[in-house]
């Protein structure tokens, strides 16, 4: 179970290196073209999920997301006690990924997001669609081609940053960490409760659709 934990731990801060670092680069870099900026954000967290999930995924299953882990307990694939467990140290990796992105870039280690607002009925939506399309991928992938499975979540949400007004967090892990930096990825702290209560709905909705939907036939 301890190596378990490393791994969600460490998974969760190197997604959250991944997409606040990457945000930074690239805003700095565009010039202005936020477009550009959240191009280079996206590829940069594809990028980083492909590699976690394919290293660690082997050593925990590579949820790195609260809401994976309530969809895995809701299948009874995961108890009570390691669930917790897995939570914990997916929000505190994703805090110490913050900060350590913050480091990298010589900003103040610790901050609040004060200027990036995201909230409101089509945010919300965005939020409980972006979750409940990650759901599907993921078990959709682990019943048809669980090898394909890293590549599938990565391709997910490289795309979902684009078709999503959200810009998919889709983890109230993720969600938590941003709402520490006051950077291109971050989320007004007061609007991160809304954004996981949507992601934790659509689990409970999304387990009701799915374990129907990739059923096994018999």
């Amino acid at each position: 179970m301890t190596h378990k934990l490393w791994a969600e731990g460490l998974g969760t801060a190197l997604l959250l290196i991944g997409v606040v670092g990457s945000g930074i680069m690239g805003q700095t870099l565009a010039g202005g073209n936020i477009a550009i900026a959240l191009l280079a954000n996206a590829i940069a967290t594809g990028c980083m999920l492909y590699v976690i999930i394919t290293v660690l995924g082997p050593i925990s299953g590579a949820h790195f997301n609260p809401a994976v882990t309530l969809a895995f307990w809701f299948r009874g694939e995961i108890t009570t006690k390691p669930a917790l467990a897995y939570v914990a140290v997916q929000i505190a990796g994703g805090i110490l990924g913050v900060w350590a992105t913050h480091a990298m870039f010589d900003l103040p280690i610790l901050q609040t997001s004060e200027t990036l607002h995201r909230t409101g009925p089509a945010q919300w939506w965005s939020e409980g669609v972006a979750t409940f399309g990650l759901l599907f991928v993921i078990f959709g992938g682990l019943r048809s081609r669980p090898d394909a499975v890293p590549t599938l979540v990565a391709l997910y949400i490289t795309g979902a940053y684009w078709f999503t007004s959200s810009t998919s967090f889709a983890n109230p892990a993720v969600t938590i960490a941003r709402g520490f930096s006051d950077t291109f990825a971050g989320i007004y702290p007061g609007h991160v409760p809304a954004f996981i209560g949507a992601q934790l709905l659509t689990v409970v909705l999304a387990h009701a659709i799915l374990r129907r939907l990739f059923a096994d036939k018999g």
